[in-house]
């Protein structure tokens, strides 16, 4: 129990830490990126940034819906990536906390700092006044598309993840399966095996 205890509080602390670092990294470059563009560009980029929102809120969701079982016959035949989608199982509370908490949460606050951006771009290329009428219906215009394409856009990602989990799953043991093999490169960890060697100790 203690060990549980410690460890949520160790992964808890280390994800306010990545979630830190890579919301200041992606909030710069987002914020540089608009500055030299033009609205036209800048929309294009904001609705870029909530399609990623939307795709790791798939995977995150995937994740807690797919079953372990189909990849067991698959690691028996040495299919690759199959070891990798079974290692993601058996941590989905973590691989579903870093894709929908991490990064789902740090495009939506990162998209809605890029639309207002883009707002005050698009009112000086049409040289609204600041704080004018026009320049409030575009902001709130513009601010109901990305929600609703944030909304509407993880609506149809959970549907798909729930139906083609195990799919969805198998692609990402593959990508976990090249990192590993050519940069050795392990991002999760099989915890039973975890378990099994502490419990040896």
């Amino acid at each position: 129990m203690k060990d549980l205890f410690r460890d949520s509080i160790n992964w808890s602390l280390g994800i306010a830490v990545i979630t830190f670092v890579l919301a200041a990294i992606f909030s710069v470059v987002a914020t540089a990126t608009l500055g030299g563009v033009g609205w036209a560009i800048g929309m294009g980029i904001v609705f870029i940034i909530v399609l990623i929102g939307v795709f790791f809120d798939m995977l995150g969701i995937a994740a807690t819906a797919a079953d372990e079982v189909p990849f067991h016959a698959m690691a028996s035949k040495k299919v690759d990536g199959a070891k990798q989608a079974i290692v993601i199982i058996r941590n989905a509370d973590r691989f579903a906390s870093f894709c929908n908490d991490v990064i789902g949460d740090i495009s939506g606050i990162i998209s809605g700092t890029a639309s207002a951006i883009v707002v005050v771009q698009l009112s000086f290329s049409f040289q609204f006044g600041e704080a004018s009428y026009q320049q409030l219906v575009i902001s709130v215009i513009f601010t109901s598309v990305i929600a609703a394409m944030t909304v509407g856009g993880k609506a149809f990602g959970k549907s798909i993840a729930i139906r083609f989990s195990t799919d969805i799953i198998y692609q990402v043991g593959k990508l976990f399966y090249l990192l590993e093999k050519r940069f050795n490169i392990s991002l999760l960890n099989d915890k039973k095996k975890k378990k099994r060697n502490n419990s040896r100790k």
